[in-house]
């Protein structure tokens, strides 16, 4: 494993840990106590630790050569193209019945197809 590989996986391990720690602290303080006038604050406090292991993504992509941001680039196109399809037509299921999904699914759906196309990409080159 190259030094940038490393150091992603070190970034992106240690902001996920933190997401998962903050989010059970958070849901566990809002369960609590619902009405608490920190209630707000605790319901985003994941997004901060979240934001770091998108710095993590962001410096690991920066530093792929040519081919590897090629196929990166087609995964992400990918993935937001499903993810868009996918949550347009969800949409038009809810008016028809579906039970209303919250926005909160939008970015693990993103993560799924992104990885669901890198597959794909990666088996071309």
């Amino acid at each position: 494993m190259n030094k940038a590989r490393r150091a992603f996986v070190i970034q992106f391990g240690s902001a996920m840990l933190a997401y998962f720690v903050v989010l059970f602290v958070s849901v566990a303080l809002i369960q609590r106590d619902p009405e608490s006038p920190w209630r707000y604050a605790l319901a985003v406090a994941p997004v901060v630790p979240a934001f770091f292991a998108l710095l993590g993504v962001t410096r690991l992509l920066g530093n792929l050569d040519e081919l590897q941001r090629r196929i990166q680039l087609e995964a992400l196109g990918f993935g937001f193209a499903a993810t868009s399809m996918l949550t347009f037509a969800y949409g038009f299921l809810e008016d028809v019945g579906f039970p209303m999904l919250s926005y909160g699914w939008i970015l693990p759906l993103m993560a799924m197809c992104w990885g669901l196309g890198l597959g794909l990409v990666s088996r071309r080159y």
